[in-house]
């Protein structure tokens, strides 16, 4: 196993045979995946590659040296390494051609509604991949979806568990990672929240929220290893409330609200409330929301 930065990587596809022997860095890294086999002429697929997972995950990946493509709705030209295909998961329009000779597909798409079906379109149309890579959210399987009013508020956590047994049945080799909230959806709430001249404020529901270019730098080390089912949870070092979180954003941005407790009824929300989103003992990130805030306010 070898351990190489962009620049050396770089370097060593001028030089094929060195490539193949070469068992010291060059430099000194500033970003490191370790290197399994050989990831120079792995072809890697990702969706969802211009967000806020997909984006820093292809980046990752072109620096460790593998051929990276993203799949995009609309044409674009390649850039700084990265090629992008048109391809349509809601229609299946494109797919196809978009996959072909995709060995490794790292699926970071998501939305708020029909990822069960995309994800069919997607390992059924993934002829020549050997290993799924999928981002999926700690409590997928443990937040109960009943009620129209548990779906109606935590059907995200259904609708993952439902594109994780696809990914499971496909017949291909797969790794599923879960991963807690990203800060970027934290910080897009509260500011949807303060928008309001009174905030409504869960009581009880807490969260773990993670940086998102640490579940990214996972997401491609898990790429460029072998098939692993079900790995150990990705979590944020901090646990807070709702309204910690909202008023800490408050703070940052100098508002001020107030906000009133609201309980939410349903078998999801108490599931939620007894901490089924939590991973206390996989709080393995290193960026808190404080940190986060500090960043981009």
């Amino acid at each position: 196993m070898s351990v190489f930065t962009a620049a050396e990587l770089a370097y060593l596809r001028t030089k094929p045979r060195l490539a193949r022997i070469a068992t010291v860095t060059l430099f000194q890294p500033r970003f490191v995946l370790s290197v399994k086999g050989d990831v120079m002429t792995t072809s890697i697929l990702v969706t969802g590659g211009t967000g806020t997972l997909g984006r820093p995950v292809a980046q990752r990946l072109r620096d460790a040296g593998a051929s990276v493509t993203v799949l995009s709705r609309h044409p674009r030209e390649t850039a700084e390494g990265i090629r992008y295909t048109v391809g349509d998961l809601s229609t299946g329009e494109g797919i196809e051609a978009a996959m072909r000779g995709a060995e490794v597909i790292v699926h970071c798409a998501g939305s708020s509604k029909g990822d069960e079906q995309k994800t069919r379109t997607l390992v059924s149309a993934a002829k020549d991949a050997r290993h799924i890579v999928l981002i999926s959210v700690v409590g997928a399987d443990r937040i109960p979806q009943v009620s129209a009013i548990d779906r109606a508020f935590f059907g995200y956590f259904g609708m993952k568990l439902a594109t994780e047994r696809v990914v499971e049945q496909s017949g291909i080799g797969w790794t599923t990672l879960r991963a807690t909230q990203f800060h970027d959806l934290i910080l897009m709430v509260a500011r949807a929240l303060a928008k309001l001249p009174v905030i409504p404020a869960p009581t009880g529901s807490r969260f773990q929220p993670v940086d998102a270019t640490e579940v990214a730098e996972r997401m491609a080390e898990l790429a460029l290893g072998e098939p692993s089912g079900l790995v150990p949870d990705l979590a944020g070092p901090k646990i807070y409330t709702v309204a910690d979180m909202v008023k800490s954003y408050l703070s940052a941005v100098g508002k001020r609200r107030p906000l009133v407790p609201v309980h939410i009824p349903g078998q999801a929300a108490k599931a939620l409330r007894a901490g089924a989103n939590l991973a206390p003992d996989r709080a393995v990130g290193k960026r808190t929301w404080e940190e986060f805030l500090a960043d981009r306010i």
